[in-house]
């Protein structure tokens, strides 16, 4: 049991540690991105309970709705009501890297839960592929949604909504994109590998592109 909750809590910890430890300027209090993480931990529960439901009741048939609305739609949107709400206006975000700190916080709290309940249910000998595939990606989306999000705090107000709404609509489609790939695709590391380097080129594009603006 221990064994498997270290493997599940390791590499989301270790990935936040990284993001977190790459502000070039004031680093986010420690309580407070902590206090995201749990959010996004949470977060786990109500959205397997609205998964279940739309899978109970046949809402969601095809492979692209389960992809777009039952995942990625459900996910991503919660994520992002929770940093808009919880961090956006907050005074410690008063930078653009800030967002990136929060949104990966955010993303990996979601995803070391989810990963901890798999690797309980399927077995420790997954954790290496979770860390690969499911708990980076996630953190690659929660570090493009706080990107934008960063963009949308630091810019004029005629341009804030469409920073926002693109923190929101980017990480949507890419996450929708990488479940497709899983669910219909048979042969599905051939098209998840060339993804996965897309996504990381993307993403570390996204970190260093906001550390250096302030």
């Amino acid at each position: 049991m221990l064994a498997v909750i270290a493997a599940g809590v390791a590499p989301g910890l270790a990935l936040l540690s990284y993001f977190y430890l790459k502000d070039r300027y004031d680093t986010e209090p420690f309580v407070m991105v902590f206090r995201i993480f749990i959010f996004g931990a949470i977060l786990v529960f109500p959205i397997m309970f609205i998964q279940y439901i739309l899978e109970v009741e046949g809402i969601v048939k095809s492979g692209f709705l389960q992809a777009f609305f039952a995942t990625s739609l459900l996910e991503e949107f919660f994520k992002w009501f929770i940093l808009y709400y919880t961090v956006f206006q907050h005074i410690e975000f008063d930078e653009p890297y800030d967002g990136i700190v929060y949104g990966s916080a955010v993303s990996l709290g979601f995803a070391t839960v989810e990963n901890i309940l798999y690797l309980l249910a399927n077995g420790v000998e997954f954790a290496v592929g979770r860390a690969l595939l499911p708990v980076s990606s996630h953190a690659l989306f929660g570090v493009i949604m706080g990107f934008y999000l960063g963009k949308g705090k630091f810019s004029k107000l005629e341009l804030r909504r469409k920073w926002i709404f693109l923190a929101l609509l980017i990480p949507f489609f890419l996450h929708g994109l990488y479940d497709y790939i899983l669910m219909t695709q048979e042969k599905w590391m051939y098209f998840m590998v060339p993804f996965m380097i897309f996504l990381w080129w993307f993403g570390l594009r996204r970190l260093k592109l906001a550390n250096h603006t302030r």
